[in-house]
Protein backbone atom coordinates (compact mmCIF):
# COMPACT_ATOMS: atom_id res chain seq x y z
CA UNK A 1 0.00 0.00 0.00
CA UNK A 2 1.17 3.43 -0.98
CA UNK A 3 1.24 5.75 1.79
CA UNK A 4 1.02 8.68 -0.59
CA UNK A 5 -1.86 9.22 -2.98
CA UNK A 6 -1.53 8.06 -6.27
CA UNK A 7 -0.35 9.47 -8.91
CA UNK A 8 -1.49 9.49 -12.41
CA UNK A 9 -0.05 10.96 -15.97
CA UNK A 10 -3.14 12.19 -17.79
CA UNK A 11 -1.80 11.65 -22.10
CA UNK A 12 -4.18 12.56 -24.46
CA UNK A 13 -4.33 14.75 -27.69
CA UNK A 14 -4.26 18.71 -27.72
CA UNK A 15 -7.53 18.59 -29.15
CA UNK A 16 -9.15 17.06 -26.31
CA UNK A 17 -8.06 19.62 -23.74
CA UNK A 18 -11.15 19.87 -22.41
CA UNK A 19 -11.58 16.04 -21.86
CA UNK A 20 -8.38 16.00 -20.15
CA UNK A 21 -9.20 18.93 -17.86
CA UNK A 22 -12.66 17.32 -16.92
CA UNK A 23 -10.35 14.24 -16.05
CA UNK A 24 -8.01 15.77 -13.84
CA UNK A 25 -10.53 17.68 -12.08
CA UNK A 26 -12.54 14.53 -11.51
CA UNK A 27 -8.85 12.54 -10.36
CA UNK A 28 -8.18 15.23 -8.20
CA UNK A 29 -11.34 15.13 -6.01
CA UNK A 30 -11.08 11.35 -5.86
CA UNK A 31 -7.92 11.98 -4.25
CA UNK A 32 -5.36 10.87 -6.92
CA UNK A 33 -2.27 13.11 -7.98
CA UNK A 34 -1.73 14.29 -11.65
CA UNK A 35 0.46 15.01 -14.04
CA UNK A 36 -0.34 16.11 -16.96
CA UNK A 37 0.10 17.47 -20.48
CA UNK A 38 1.14 21.68 -20.14
CA UNK A 39 -1.00 24.11 -21.21
CA UNK A 40 0.29 25.45 -24.45
CA UNK A 41 -2.09 27.94 -25.52
CA UNK A 42 -5.09 27.31 -27.96
CA UNK A 43 -3.56 25.75 -30.47
CA UNK A 44 -0.59 23.63 -31.28
CA UNK A 45 0.70 25.93 -33.88
CA UNK A 46 0.71 28.77 -31.35
CA UNK A 47 4.75 27.31 -30.08
CA UNK A 48 7.98 26.75 -32.10
CA UNK A 49 8.97 23.28 -32.95
CA UNK A 50 11.37 23.33 -30.31
CA UNK A 51 9.15 23.82 -27.78
CA UNK A 52 6.86 21.20 -29.05
CA UNK A 53 10.37 18.92 -28.53
CA UNK A 54 11.05 20.52 -25.04
CA UNK A 55 7.77 19.62 -23.63
CA UNK A 56 7.50 16.20 -25.42
CA UNK A 57 10.24 15.23 -23.41
CA UNK A 58 9.06 17.16 -20.01
CA UNK A 59 5.64 15.06 -20.32
CA UNK A 60 7.97 11.59 -21.01
CA UNK A 61 9.60 12.56 -17.66
CA UNK A 62 5.90 12.76 -15.86
CA UNK A 63 5.19 9.33 -17.03
CA UNK A 64 7.74 8.65 -15.23
CA UNK A 65 6.61 10.13 -12.14
CA UNK A 66 3.24 8.18 -12.45
CA UNK A 67 2.31 5.02 -11.16
CA UNK A 68 -0.32 4.84 -13.72
CA UNK A 69 -1.68 6.59 -17.42
CA UNK A 70 -4.52 7.30 -18.33
CA UNK A 71 -5.32 8.38 -21.90
CA UNK A 72 -8.11 10.70 -22.69
CA UNK A 73 -9.49 9.25 -25.79
CA UNK A 74 -13.13 10.43 -26.49
CA UNK A 75 -14.16 8.07 -29.98
CA UNK A 76 -11.33 5.82 -29.30
CA UNK A 77 -8.83 8.87 -30.78
CA UNK A 78 -4.80 8.38 -30.07
CA UNK A 79 -2.87 10.36 -32.16
CA UNK A 80 1.17 9.82 -33.12
CA UNK A 81 2.14 11.75 -29.91
CA UNK A 82 -0.29 10.23 -27.53
CA UNK A 83 0.99 6.72 -29.12
CA UNK A 84 4.32 7.15 -28.45
CA UNK A 85 3.26 8.25 -24.78
CA UNK A 86 1.63 4.74 -24.47
CA UNK A 87 4.29 2.55 -26.20
CA UNK A 88 7.03 4.63 -23.77
CA UNK A 89 4.43 4.15 -20.67
CA UNK A 90 4.41 0.42 -21.72
CA UNK A 91 8.23 0.18 -22.26
CA UNK A 92 8.92 1.54 -19.05
CA UNK A 93 6.29 -0.82 -16.84
CA UNK A 94 3.46 1.86 -16.38
CA UNK A 95 0.09 0.35 -16.48
CA UNK A 96 -2.00 2.59 -18.94
CA UNK A 97 -5.63 2.69 -19.61
CA UNK A 98 -8.34 4.56 -21.64
CA UNK A 99 -11.36 6.80 -20.89
CA UNK A 100 -12.86 5.34 -24.48
CA UNK A 101 -11.63 1.25 -24.66
CA UNK A 102 -9.72 1.09 -28.04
Amino acid sequence: MLDRPEIVCICGSARVASGMRDANRDLTFAGIMIVAPGEAGATVGSISSEQKTMLDVLHLHKIDLADRVLVVNPGGHVGESTREEIAYARANGKPVSFSDPV
